[in-house]
Formats: C-alpha cells, sequence, structure tokens
C-alpha cells in the first residue's frame, strides 16, 4: 500500500519588465539561503487562493499592489523532496505580472538581502534549482503547463 502525504501549495510572483525578471536575494530562511529566487512567493495560507496568496506575497514581500486579474499563471510545479516527510511535497503556481502599483522595494530586510531585476538571458548562477526551470522555460517559451520537479522522471 502506498504511502499518504501532503501537499503544500505555494505561489510565485515574477514580475516583468520586458525580457526582464524581479528576483531577490534568500538570506536567513533557512531555504537555500544565498541564492536568488522570485520576487515574491510564500505558502498559500488555510481558505486563500493560489491568486489571493500571490497578491498577499507581492504586498508583504515587495510593497507593491498587485490585481489579481493582472497575474499571468505560467505553469503549475509538482515537485518532490524525496525525504520521507510527509510535507515535503509541493505543487507551486507560477505566476508573472507586468503590472503592479508601488515600487518594488524589499519589505522584509530580515530575508532578503538584495533585490535586483536580471534579463532572463543573464541569470545569476545561484538561482533556486526549481525556479530556475521556470526561469529557463520562459526564456525559450518552451514551458509546459505542468512541470515536475525531483522525480525520476
Amino acid at each position: 500500500m502506498s504511502r499518504s502525504y501532503f501537499v503544500v501549495p505555494s505561489s510565485y510572483v515574477l514580475l516583468r519588465r520586458g525580457t526582464e525578471v524581479l528576483l531577490q536575494l534568500r538570506q536567513n530562511t533557512g531555504y537555500m539561503d544565498g541564492y536568488w529566487a522570485c520576487g515574491a512567493a510564500g505558502h498559500v495560507e488555510a481558505d486563500e487562493s493560489a491568486y489571493e496568496a500571490a497578491v498577499r506575497e507581492s504586498r508583504e514581500e515587495l510593497d507593491i499592489e498587485v490585481d489579481a486579474a493582472d497575474l499571468n499563471p505560467v505553469c503549475a510545479m509538482h515537485r518532490t523532496g524525496r525525504s520521507n516527510d510527509p510535507t515535503g511535497e509541493r505543487v507551486d503556481f507560477f505566476f508573472t505580472v507586468d503590472a503592479w502599483r508601488g515600487v518594488p522595494r524589499i519589505a522584509e530586510p530580515s530575508k532578503a538581502a538584495d533585490l535586483r531585476w536580471h534579463d532572463l538571458s543573464d541569470l545569476p548562477d545561484d538561482v533556486v534549482p526549481h525556479e530556475r526551470v521556470v526561469l529557463d522555460g520562459l526564456r525559450t517559451a518552451d514551458l509546459p503547463s505542468i512541470v515536475q520537479f525531483g522525480f525520476n522522471s
């Protein structure tokens, strides 16, 4: 009999400016610190949709206002950490947005050391690996609607 597990959903927001995306440099989070990551991202909370989480995380992490109607779904990613931890299974919802109100800034300085625009053709080497898959797919315009990460196949 197979083992049941819990799926932890997260929303990721990639602010776009032409061929550039806004990335933050993670610090003091306990996960992939020192790596560049999507401008805003976080777990979907109870009774919250993936869209609502994306709007909330944009406000909390970047101090900007994003309308849910302006979020463009890019893909969903089913990923595993292969840790036998029942909470190690993830489903991530990636969105792009090219319209927002306010000027993006580091709103959680204890969690982000830097915030910079990067061209999709010239990303830093140290990008969170599963996020890199999506960024590379955006660059090449070759991204399936559902992506798997961490599985053997």
